[in-house]
């Protein structure tokens, strides 16, 4: 289980508000229940994946009414199958079907970036390689939706410009040439920040590898381009493969030496995990 970082838990109220103040106020509750009666209800797992948004799917109901009580039987990052029951929620019926909404909107998204990350975690498995998400999240949910990668056993690669220099085809464009972009870099910033070199061939590997570069970005290469940059860096920094990788082909560039594969897809197109609520009583 993942532990619940201040950054991560500091999103819930504007996130929950935000999102409340697109249902509210609820038509249908208020006629079918009175004030004081309550209900229970599960969230149940409808497809396995792993779990990522739990303490957010709690926060919902607890954000919308305190008497809201919700025990959680699973956690971030536990791996579920169909038919387990993650949570249990107890309180208001008004606030808890006015709230479902909401909280599920949340952690089926959430799971299923983990859920999706835990796939290519696996395709690597049995080598040093790592799985690392991009900057491709929901605006307002970077913080959310990184969590939910680390859930499912990937890595955090920049949560924002401000992480690392990486320059990209744009900048290189603009610059006129990898030397001439390292310079502006350096002579800004010197050697306290990371730098990041996209490379869209081996030519610009070389001058990469030229100007020094620690980290470079192999950008869209098929795989005898990655296996080409793996032997002429030889170790002399670290090579990360990016652009158009799928669970089909990443065990071939992990295998083929990258030491970092970036999926942007692990945020932009996961799929919701199949979960939902069932009221019991």
């Amino acid at each position: 289980m993942h532990e619940l970082s201040e950054p991560y838990a500091s999103h819930f109220p504007p996130l929950l508000a935000a999102a409340l103040a697109e249902d509210l106020p609820d038509l249908t509750g208020p006629a079918v229940f009175g004030p004081d009666e309550t209900v229970t209800a599960a969230l149940v797992v409808k497809a396995p994946g792993v779990l990522a948004g739990m303490p957010a799917f709690g926060a919902a109901f607890e954000f919308l009414d305190v008497r809201c009580r919700v025990e959680a039987l699973r956690g971030d990052g536990d791996a579920v199958r169909a038919g387990d029951e993650a949570a249990r929620v107890q309180g208001p019926a008004r606030a808890v079907l006015a709230a479902e909404r909401t909280a599920l909107n949340v952690v089926t998204r959430l799971s299923g970036v983990a859920t999706l990350t835990r796939r290519f975690v696996d395709a690597v498995a049995g080598t040093p390689c790592k799985i690392l998400d991009t900057r491709k999240t929901t605006p307002g949910w970077r913080a959310l939706e990184k969590h939910a990668v680390r859930c499912g056993g990937g890595s955090n690669h920049r949560m924002g410009l401000y992480d690392a220099a990486m320059l990209k085809d744009t900048h290189l464009a603009a610059a006129g040439s990898i030397t001439a972009a390292v310079s502006c870099v350096r002579e800004r910033w010197g050697g306290g920040v990371t730098l990041v070199v996209e490379c869209a061939d081996l030519a610009m590997v070389e001058e990469a590898l030229a100007c020094k570069v620690g980290h470079i970005m192999l950008d869209n290469m098929d795989l005898a381009e990655v296996r080409g940059a793996v032997a002429l860096v030889a170790g002399r920094a670290r090579l990360e493969v990016s652009g158009g990788v799928t669970l089909a082909t990443v065990r071939g560039f992990a295998e083929a030496g990258a030491d970092f594969i970036s999926v942007g897809a692990l945020t932009h197109s996961a799929p919701a995990l199949d979960l939902s609520l069932k009221v019991r009583s």
